[in-house]
C-alpha cells in the first residue's frame, strides 16, 4: 500500500535545547516554532509518530520553554497498565447513502462519526498497524481506532472517501473480487485513485462472498478445501495484479471463520483477518480472528460512542 508522502523537513531542533539524553530518552526544552510533528521528525525519523511524544507527556501541543521528554524507543508496546490493558476497536461499515437503513449509514451520520473521533482525542490508525502491536514491536496511540469498509460498494468512493480524506483518516476496504465493476460496485479506476491517496488500503473479502463456514451440498473434504483455497488465493492475485498492492489481510464473509479456513489463510501467508464479533483487540488477540464492531445505519451517535472500547480495566485485588 502506498504511504502518505512525508512532509518537508521541519527546521532542525536546536541542539542547545537538549537538557539531557541517553539511548532511550531526550529531555528537551522547546523553542518557539517547535511542534510535536517537527520533534517527531527530528528525533523519531517520522512526523506521523508525533502522538508518541504527546501520549508520553500527556499533552496536546508543545509549549515553548516547557520541558518535555521524547522517548527514542517504544514505550509499553503492549499497552499494559497496572489497572488494565489497551484494546483497539475496529469499526466495520458497508454502504453509505442519503437515506439510513440497517446496512447503509447516511453520509451525515458518517460525517458525525469522523468528527467525533477527531474532536475527542481518538487517533485513526491503519488496520495493518495492529500487526506490530500484536507482536509487541510498536505501541499504538492510547485511543487508537481502525476503520474498515466491506464489500466494495461504489458509495465507498462517492461518499466515504471524501470524508476520510478531509480528516486524513486511513481505512481498509475489503473487496470480494467477483463484485468489482458490477452495478453499484467500485471500479478499478476508483480503487486506484483511493490507493494512490495513501489513505486507503484495498484488501481481500474472498472471491464470491459465499459463507465459507458452510459446505456446499455433497461437497467432499477435498473439494471444500480446494474451494476455500481459491477463495483466499484468487482475490489476492487479482488485487495485487490490478492495484500493485500487498494483499495480506482478509475479512471473513458474514464474519464466519472455521479452523479449515484459518488454515488456508495461514498457508497463503495472510497476516490479519477480521470477524464481526464486537469488541476491542488487546495485545493477546489472535491476528486471524480479530474482533470487529459493525456500525449500522439505524444506530445513533450515542450507540457509535459505545463501540469505541479502547481500554479494559482489570481488578487485580
Amino acid at each position: 500500500m502506498p504511504v502518505p508522502r512525508s512532509p518537508p523537513p521541519p527546521p532542525k531542533a536546536s541542539a542547545d535545547r537538549v537538557i539531557a539524553r541517553n539511548e532511550r530518552f531526550v529531555i528537551y526544552k522547546p523553542r518557539a516554532g517547535d511542534t510535536l510533528r517537527s520533534l517527531a521528525y527530528d528525533y523519531l525519523g517520522d512526523a506521523n509518530r508525533y502522538w508518541e511524544i504527546a501520549d508520553f507527556n500527556g499533552i496536546a501541543a508543545v509549549e515553548a520553554e516547557q520541558a518535555l521528554v521524547i522517548p527514542l524507543r517504544a514505550v509499553n508496546s503492549l499497552g499494559v497498565f497496572s489497572s488494565g490493558y489497551q484494546t483497539v476497536p475496529v469499526l466495520a461499515y458497508h454502504r453509505f447513502g442519503q437515506q439510513a437503513s440497517k446496512m447503509e449509514v447516511s453520509v451525515e451520520a458518517f460525517a458525525s462519526h469522523l468528527k467525533y473521533l477527531a474532536d475527542n482525542g481518538y487517533r485513526v490508525v491503519p488496520l495493518r498497524a495492529l500487526e506490530d502491536f500484536l507482536e509487541g514491536k510498536r505501541p499504538l496511540p492510547k485511543r487508537a481506532v481502525a476503520i474498515t469498509i466491506d464489500d466494495g460498494y461504489a458509495s465507498t468512493y462517492k461518499y466515504a472517501f471524501p470524508l476520510l480524506r478531509q480528516h486524513g483518516f486511513a481505512a481498509t476496504v475489503f473487496v470480494y473480487t467477483d463484485f468489482i465493476g458490477a452495478k453499484d460496485a467500485l471500479t478499478w479506476a476508483q480503487m486506484r485513485e483511493m490507493v494512490a491517496s495513501g489513505l486507503i488500503d484495498i484488501q481481500a473479502h474472498s472471491k464470491t462472498h459465499a459463507n465459507l463456514a458452510s459446505r456446499l451440498l455433497g461437497e467432499t473434504d477435498e473439494r471444500y478445501r480446494e474451494r476455500l483455497d481459491a477463495e483466499a488465493r484468487v482475490p489476492r492475485d487479482v488485487l495485487e495484479r490490478g492495484l500493485q498492492v500487498k494483499v495480506d489481510m482478509f475479512a471473513y464473509p458474514y464474519g464466519d471463520a472455521t479452523e479449515i479456513l484459518i488454515e488456508r489463510l495461514r498457508k497463503r501467508d495472510y497476516r490479519l483477518a477480521v470477524t464481526v464479533n464486537p469488541g476491542g483487540n488487546p495485545f493477546f488477540a489472535d491476528p486471524l480472528l480479530l474482533r470487529r464492531t459493525m456500525v449500522l445505519g439505524d444506530q445513533d451517535l450515542e450507540a457509535f460512542k459505545a463501540k469505541l472500547q479502547v481500554y479494559r480495566e482489570v481488578d487485580l485485588r
